[in-house]
């Protein structure tokens, strides 16, 4: 069962805040945890308090389960660019420069990873025996 969080209109550049959201994707939720508490980057605060808030919802949803026991990860984190509020800047003769102070929207989902029953590797052993050298036996 997923949970999904958003956080709308993050007053910073969206090329900062997807430093930091590549750092946590496909991670698990307390490995993220980890790493966001001490990244010094200021978008790490907010999705600090974006993926506490997605454990909150997921909570919501499982009431049964325990957060511990789940095996919660990252599944998806994406970051869109948000308004652009433009500004004025004062140039030489009486011209002026258009500033761009951007905003972001941040989505980040949060799921649980299944352990598969038939591992891959078992599969893998299988598919390596050749069907040729049977055939020539």
């Amino acid at each position: 069962m997923e949970a999904v969080a958003k956080l709308r209109n993050v007053p910073t550049s969206p090329r900062k805040m997807r430093l930091v959201a590549d750092l946590v994707r496909g991670k698990k939720v307390t490995q993220a945890l980890g790493l966001l508490r001490f990244e010094a980057n200021i978008g790490a605060e907010k999705i600090e308090k974006l993926l506490l808030s997605a454990l909150a919802n997921w909570q919501q949803h499982n009431e049964e389960e325990r957060i511990e026991d789940a095996n919660l990860y990252i599944s998806e984190i994406f970051v869109d660019e948000g308004r652009q509020l433009k500004r004025l800047r004062p140039a030489p003769q009486g011209r002026g420069h258009r500033i761009r102070k951007r905003s972001n929207h941040v989505t980040l989902k949060i799921d649980t990873k299944v352990e598969k029953i038939g591992s891959k590797g078992a599969k893998q052993v299988a598919t390596t025996e050749n069907p040729k050298a049977d055939a020539k036996s």
